[in-house]
């Protein structure tokens, strides 16, 4: 990605109203000192990612493309990930967090580093720059820190934060309660080493970053400005960015892309114009467009076929989205299995169900061991009806075997019962 230091065209809109339009903004410390940052000439701006977990999820996407966004429109980003600020965690409404030892923090550090790569330019007038809160915040002495941030922060205001007073009755300890502290510094840094003039969170860090505002402000700087977006969320009131199998990460090895590309296939209807909006670098025409032909023909998945096609290319490579989009084809008996490469087909019958079997019995012991059928019976009567697969393959007789040469790779097998039923076979000892 080439990022210059001229704004990029937004159709019809001007930044600001381009992200109110998807629904970007949804707190602000001002609207029309926002407007004119974010549609005046660079600002420098910062964003956080606490390293909570060895990988970033879909859920940091929200935050990861409009950096994305901001930069491609001629704003410099200051991608932070919290050293320090990862060892203390945020508080949480339900209970308190267990604290990871720094040396495995340390390491998410970079990962997430890694993973935010693809997202930025580090190059150019507005280059990207990664930096770490620790550097700062390690250095600080108990003293510096109660006589140089604390002494700012009235605790009737901590206090008066939703998360805490949720947590005042079970109990919260005075390290997650310190935290609105340090973020807050982690902006007067920024805004000291680097003229940070912007940060921008999801809509549950609206008091952390107010806080931020206000400190440095108290601290004799600033300006500065601050807006939020909003939560992701689904439709069915499921929690977005979780499949029955957990969290869908960034991270290949711990979600794979082509399950990383289902996910977004399989978007609700309800749901996949927002995240459009939300995460697609499409214009609004384009958008408009294509929500209307969405409309016209929902059962064409047009919608989420372009989001996944899109968000799979930006995470993980062109090379994997083609992959990930073949393998959905070759599934269903619309395209060559044996185009696959081994790591997306056994990612893709991972997805579907993958047995593991020492010994290849016949076809219908195939379909009843691989759970798309019942029972030895049903399976013959699958197969006389025509409605038995193997490796895209019409099987018609009953007593049908397969050979060691059918293995796709020398080891998989694809089993379809109708068109829409398969799974996987694995052999292996």
């Amino acid at each position: 990605m080439t990022v210059t230091d001229s704004k990029r065209p937004h159709g019809r809109d001007s930044l600001t109203e381009d992200l109110r339009w998807r629904g970007l903004i949804q707190d602000s410390t001002g609207p029309d000192e926002l407007r004119g940052l974010l549609d005046g000439g660079t600002a420098t701006f910062y964003v956080g990612f606490d390293p909570t977990a060895p990988s970033l999820h879909v859920g940091h996407l929200m935050q990861v493309a409009t950096a994305r966004r901001l930069q491609l429109a001629g704003h410099r980003p200051l991608l932070l990930v919290g050293g320090a600020t990862g060892q203390i965690g945020d508080p949480k409404e339900s209970a308190e967090r267990t604290l990871n030892p720094p040396e495995v923090v340390a390491g998410w550090v970079q990962r997430i580093r890694d993973q935010l790569a693809p997202f930025v330019s580090y190059t150019g007038e507005n280059a990207a720059q990664l930096v770490n809160n620790l550097d700062w915040t390690g250095q600080m002495s108990v003293v510096e820190f109660l006589r140089d941030v604390g002494k700012h922060f009235p605790v009737n205001k901590m206090l008066a934060r939703e998360v805490v007073k949720a947590r005042l009755e079970s109990g919260i300890s005075f390290t997650e309660f310190s935290y609105q502290l340090l973020q807050a510094n982690d902006f007067f840094e920024l805004h000291r080493r680097h003229g940070c003039q912007l940060q921008y969170g999801g809509s549950d860090q609206w008091g952390n970053i107010t806080a931020g505002v206000d400190y440095v402000r108290r601290r004799g700087a600033g300006p500065v400005q601050a807006f939020t977006t909003p939560l992701v969320t689904r439709a069915d009131g499921t929690k977005f960015g979780k499949t029955e199998g957990g969290a869908v990460w960034l991270d290949p090895e711990m979600t794979s892309p082509y399950a990383f590309y289902q996910f977004w296939v399989n978007a609700d209807d309800r749901d996949v114009t927002r995240y459009l909006r939300y995460f697609s670098f499409r214009s609004r025409e384009e958008l408009e467009e294509l929500e209307k032909e969405t409309a016209e023909r929902p059962q064409a998945r047009l919608a989420q076929r372009a989001l996944a096609e899109e968000l799979t290319t930006l995470v993980h490579g062109e090379r994997e989205m083609v992959q990930a989009v073949a393998a959905s084809q070759a599934l269903f008996g619309r395209g060559s299995l044996e185009e696959l490469s081994p790591e997306t087909l056994r990612a893709a019958l991972t997805e579907a169900g993958l047995v593991h079997l020492t010994e290849l019995p016949d076809v219908a012991g195939l379909l009843k061991e691989s759970g798309l059928v019942p029972s030895m019976k049903e399976a013959r009567r699958v197969i006389t009806e025509g409605g038995a697969y193997v490796n895209n393959v019409r099987v018609t007789e009953v007593d049908a075997a397969v050979s060691p040469a059918d293995l796709l790779h020398g080891r998989y097998l694809v089993l379809r019962r109708g068109k829409r039923s398969f799974a996987g076979v694995e052999l292996g000892r």
